[in-house]
């Protein structure tokens, strides 16, 4: 308990300063309690503090745990996208493949038909000359034919030489056909070497 006297100690002062002068106030100390309360004020205090921690810790550690079933569901989310991702993924690939065999496809089917577009205009072309069968053997090409002279053989020769897609014609055999009285004809069979085209 504190004490703080503000009247004038009439005992002390008169000795002192003869009586003239107004006394100071003076204050008393009281007792300030026993250990005990010290103590157990210290340990309140301490206690509230580690209180107060403790609650700062604990909200951190639910907020984190919040966090991170967020992150969770957001990752089960993202692999269903992923999954699903994938799964397109495969079938464009697919797809993509299934295109790819059909335009090799095409695209082998574009050199017979370019061979006979080739050979028509060729013929069609070369007066006196009519081709009765062709057998391509991949890398060559071989023609039987009907013509009205050997000339007209010849000229369908240096034609097919002139579409460059063969680098080599030659004549395998040329004979006079006995089976036609009306006119002359010539059979013939050539050998075409395909170019690298």
């Amino acid at each position: 308990m504190i004490r703080i006297n503000l009247l004038e100690n009439s005992k002390g002062k008169s000795k002192r300063a003869g009586g003239s002068g107004a006394a100071m106030p003076t204050m008393e100390m009281g007792d300030m309690g026993s250990p005990k309360l010290k103590v157990l004020v210290v340990l309140l205090v301490a206690g509230a503090l580690n209180f107060s921690y403790w609650y700062h810790l604990d909200r951190q550690a639910k907020s984190i745990a919040s966090q991170m079933q967020a992150a969770e569901q957001k990752n089960r989310e993202l692999s269903d996208v992923k999954a699903r991702f994938l799964e397109r993924q495969t079938q464009a690939n697919n797809y993509k493949r299934r295109v790819d065999v059909i335009d090799s496809l095409r695209a082998g089917q574009a050199g017979p038909v370019n061979l006979l577009a080739m050979l028509g205009e060729t013929v069609n072309g070369t007066e006196a000359v009519w081709l009765s069968k062709m057998d391509d053997q991949g890398a060559s090409v071989n023609l039987e034919g009907t013509a009205l002279s050997t000339d007209a053989v010849a000229s369908l020769i240096a034609n097919l030489q002139k579409t460059g897609f063969f680098k080599n014609v030659e004549i395998k055999e040329t004979f006079q056909d006995d089976a036609i009285k009306d006119m002359q004809a010539f059979q013939f069979t050539l050998t075409c070497e395909k170019g690298k085209s």
